[in-house]
């Protein structure tokens, strides 16, 4: 089993927003089935849509995730500090789900879970999806990151010179597990002498 950094999420959230790089799911996934943690999904109705086109899977046929709760029960575990979740991740987020957060709004379980993190000071990543910017989405990107949300937009490292479209993938992923403090095994970072 591998190595859990001390502050390691052992319950996360995974929220599924309606826009493109579904891609970036499963690879996600798949390094989180790397790990001992439990991980629970909220994935929209547009969330569903999009995976379903790019991927051709339904939420419930992804990897990992052992509960998936519907984005309009607002009676669901994510809805309450107490259910004690140590991170969430919402990917891809969306920016309509950025302004809402932004905004403090809770239209559905996503926003709601999304606020939950932020009030209990527990780790809140947006895999921002959006290119490019207009001002109204930097002006949220700015409002959540001072809420203490972290803005991680999908973007794959190439110095690792990935050699297809998976390995690019899969080193956002790692970064996505970093911002969670997750270790996942056999990851490569910068300065490691087999990439000099």
């Amino acid at each position: 089993m591998a190595n859990l950094k001390n502050t390691t999420p052992r319950k996360l959230l995974l929220a599924i927003t309606g826009a493109s790089g579904m891609l970036f799911v499963r690879s996600f996934l798949e390094e989180l089935q790397k790990l001992d943690v439990t991980v629970h999904g909220i994935c929209s109705d547009s969330g569903r849509k999009v995976l379903q086109m790019e991927q051709q899977v339904a939420p419930e046929d992804l990897p990992v995730v052992s509960n998936w709760f519907d984005e309009k029960n607002f009676a669901a575990a994510p809805a309450s500090g107490s259910s004690h979740y140590d991170g969430m991740v919402i990917l891809p987020c969306t920016m309509g789900t950025l302004g809402a957060i932004a905004g403090g709004l809770s239209i559905n379980l996503i926003h709601r879970a999304a606020d939950v993190m932020l009030k209990e000071r527990r780790k809140l990543v947006l895999a921002v999806r959006e290119t490019p910017y207009n001002r109204n989405h930097l002006q949220n990107m700015l409002k959540v990151h001072d809420a203490g949300a972290v803005i991680c937009p999908p973007m794959p490292g190439f110095y690792m010179n990935p050699k297809s479209l998976d390995d690019a993938v899969q080193t956002f992923s790692w970064r996505l597990a970093d911002q969670l403090d997750l270790e996942i095994p056999d990851r490569k970072r910068w300065g490691d002498p087999n990439l000099c």
